[in-house]
């Protein structure tokens, strides 16, 4: 019997293996399902629309603010027939990629996500405006979310009362973000809004550029990092990329009206988004934005690649000249590249105001060339290769120079005398070359595009705008974002790279943040701007004319009031953004009132308006809350500028910044004046004009960006950049006085004999 039971337990031994193989086998197909489910999604939550939780402000809480501005009106003689109203027409929620990556824990994004719904509760109660737009990234835009902006942006609109006079006016848009390595092939980001929120009145889905589409998608690996990195977010990002990757283009050569709902629209240069505009045929404003900023325009990029016929359309009459991410207003003869009329580049040695990045580059390539030893002649050839290294990386030029620390790059590839400038500043991109700007391929008369000027947030956390306290710099009132703890394997920057004594040529890096100088852009972001508009009514038809009049200007952030008009012209008085005729000296008045001080805190509306811990999440214990005191306004500069009548006129030669200063006496109810161009019939020329409101210095977040120690001559010994991680503390807002501004659209003057 003992060896029959011997016998029988043979086969189990003969089993086993096979047991082990059939085992592993499962396991193996066990865990491809679950990386499967991964990858696809199941495992986060779709990121929804979120819930609107407050209704209109009270009545006499806007009254309170409309008779403010009638009365600062009279207080200087202007026209008070027309309400001034502020806006932010750049607004981001987590529905964008990017936005969404900045809500992740590794970048600082405790709060998680920040949908539709929270961009109407801050507009409402945090920063108390009178209208604004979502303008979500076409390109990581799916049919679901545009779905789900479209319903939130109307059941804001719902809950504003009256329609003829409501607490806020909120419109539907979307952001075409078309950006090139290639400068040649660079057009810049656009924002498209829309008037209308009827389905027959708008477009059936965003129109994209080709770049990023699908931006959320992650790789393998990072699937399996994203959760234990991030948690729950992790996975919810995952869900966002699946989402995204299961879209497809939308054929091309098919009319819009006959396009599937269910497909991504692409234009791959803006002469395409406006002929797609105008096949959909519905109100719209397209609205070019940073573009002087480094950060998406390459090295080399220039305006007069779109200042064409066929890249500019009626629609895109506005420019953001400040948000959040800097300033574009104005003009510098330097460049960071040298183009060759055949495409290539060269370095260009520095000026007397401007460090080329990749001069830097050589110049710290040689000092540690020096320092290991090695000859002169060695060293200054090395220099050489570093910059031509560093040029052909374009914006991961920082990567050439191998542990290379953002101290050492001094204030490299900045505009050391703008006003908050964009970081890695592009002046052939700025709001002043397209105005001073003529195209001269067709016959006839030069062509120019016509812009008024406004300012916006550019916020990606759907706080619509933010600049109305100079606070909270990480993680919510600018786009500032950082981990304050080092966490391995995803640090940016070069801090744990040994450096080298020579440059790396570099190929093949892609468009993402980590290759980007991220530790010394979070130095040039900034809390937002704002856009006014001098409009009949709040209503949103009135709105709506008044941006396409250009009946508009831009604050840095504050609600100064501004007036600016030619006083002479044929058919009277015309406001800012006019087109007028002239066979005299155009004569102009400008008037211009600070914004209030404001009060710590919120005011007892915004308190009573939304639920405490939606309040302290949105508005971080700090609302727009205006006290009796205005701030005063210490001048008041025009600017000239003379638009090209021949190709050979040099742009700097042609722009007057400033061309007349007006010193206010510091009177708290405004500042006034008028002044006429004398020169005007001379030189019989179409010329524009602007203004600058300053008000009295104040202090501001990232005022004084990388914090350089000067010499005498203004060069750059040493800097301290605003860090996103633990090198700055959270509660450093990296104050600096500055002067806040507003700026006027424009007015411009062609000769008419008389």
């Amino acid at each position: 019997m003992a060896r029959q039971a011997h016998t029988d337990e043979r086969p189990l031994r003969g089993d086993r293996p096979l047991r082990i193989v059939v085992a592993l086998l499962a396991v193996l197909a066990g865990v491809a399902l679950l990386f499967l489910a991964l990858a696809r999604g199941h495992f986060g939550r779709h990121e929804g629309p979120g819930d609107i939780a407050g209704e209109a402000r009270p009545s006499e809480a806007v009254a309170r603010e409309v008779s403010a501005v009638a009365g600062a009106a009279r207080g200087v003689g202007a026209e008070a027939s027309r309400q001034i109203l502020f806006g932010d027409l750049h607004v981001h929620t987590t529905f964008s990629a990017d936005a969404f990556l900045f809500s992740l824990p590794m970048l600082g994004g405790v709060a998680g996500a920040y949908p539709p719904a929270d961009a109407c509760d801050f507009a409402r109660f945090c920063s108390s405006l009178d209208f604004f737009s979502i303008n979500d990234h076409a390109e990581s835009l799916s049919p679901e979310h545009w779905s789900e902006t479209r319903d939130s942006i109307r059941q804001c609109n719902e809950l504003s009362g009256d329609p003829a006079n409501p607490d806020l006016v909120a419109y539907l848009g979307w952001e075409w973000t078309q950006k090139a390595g290639d400068p040649q092939r660079h057009y810049g980001h656009k924002n498209v809004v829309l008037r209308d929120l009827e389905d027959e009145r708008i477009p059936a889905r965003p129109i994209a550029s080709a770049f990023g589409l699908g931006g959320a998608s992650l790789r393998p690996l990072q699937l399996l990092g994203a959760p234990l990195v991030a948690g729950r977010r992790g996975l919810d990002q995952i869900r966002y990329g699946a989402e995204l990757r299961s879209l497809e283009a939308c054929p091309t050569g098919v009319p819009v009206l006959s396009l599937p709902d269910d497909c991504i629209e692409v234009a791959e240069t803006p002469s395409e988004l406006f002929a797609k505009l105008a096949e959909w045929d519905h109100a719209a404003l397209v609205i070019p934005h940073g573009s002087a900023w480094g950060w998406s325009a390459p090295p080399g990029a220039d305006w007069a690649l779109q200042l064409k016929r066929d890249q500019g359309d009626a629609r895109q009459n506005l420019v953001e000249v400040y948000s959040g991410h800097g300033n574009s207003e104005q003009y510098r003869p330097w460049r960071a590249v040298t183009m060759s009329p055949d495409g290539s580049q060269t370095c260009p040695e520095p000026s007397d105001d401007y460090l080329p990045n990749c001069w830097r580059a050589g110049e710290i390539i040689r000092a540690r060339c020096l320092d290991a030893g090695e000859s002169e002649a060695e060293c200054d050839a090395r220099a050489a290769e570093a910059r031509t290294n560093h040029l052909a990386a374009g914006a991961s030029g920082l990567f050439t120079v191998p542990g290379a620390q953002a101290e050492e790059w001094l204030d490299a590839g900045q505009c050391r005398d703008c006003f908050l400038p964009s970081f890695d500043y592009r002046p052939a991109m700025s709001v002043q070359s397209i105005l001073a700007r003529s195209d001269f391929d067709d016959e006839g008369a030069p062509y120019r595009q016509r812009m008024g000027l406004i300012a916006s947030s550019d916020i990606h956390s759907a706080r619509a705008g933010t600049g109305y306290k100079e606070f909270a710099r990480h993680g919510a009132m600018t786009d500032v974002r950082g981990s304050q703890e080092p966490i391995p394997g995803v640090g940016i920057g070069q801090r744990d790279v040994e450096p080298q004594p020579r440059s790396l040529a570099l190929t093949g890096l892609g468009p993402g943040f980590a290759t980007r100088d991220v530790e010394r852009n979070v130095s040039f972001l900034y809390t937002g701007g704002l856009v006014a508009v001098h409009a009949a009514g709040r209503d949103r038809q009135s709105i709506w004319e008044s941006l396409t009049r250009r009946e508009v200007y831009g604050t840095s952030g504050g609600r100064t009031l501004l007036w600016f008009d030619v006083l002479n012209a044929p058919v009277g008085i015309r406001p800012m953004g006019s087109e007028v005729a002239l066979g005299r000296a155009p004569r102009f008045r400008v008037r211009a009132v600070g914004a209030f001080e404001q009060l710590p805190g919120c005011p007892e509306y915004a308190v009573r308006g939304l639920p405490a811990e939606r309040l302290e999440r949105l508005c971080r214990g700090e609302c727009h809350h205006p006290g009796a005191e205005r701030k005063r306004i210490a001048r008041i500069e025009v600017v000239r500028i003379r638009p090209q009548e021949r190709p050979d006129e040099p742009i700097a030669a042609l722009i007057a910044d400033p061309w007349l200063v007006h010193a206010c006496p510091g009177n708290p109810s405004g500042c006034s004046f008028e002044f006429e161009d004398p020169e005007f019939p001379q030189a019989q020329r179409e010329t524009v004009y602007y203004v600058r409101a300053l008000e009295e210095p104040s202090p501001a977040v990232n005022g004084d960006n990388l914090r350089c120690e000067r010499d005498a001559q203004g060069r750059c010994l040493r800097s301290h950049p605003c860090y996103a991680d633990e090198r700055t503390p959270r509660s450093d807002d990296c104050l600096a006085e500055i002067e806040e501004r507003a700026w006027s659209s424009p007015i411009w003057v062609s000769w008419s004999a008389p």
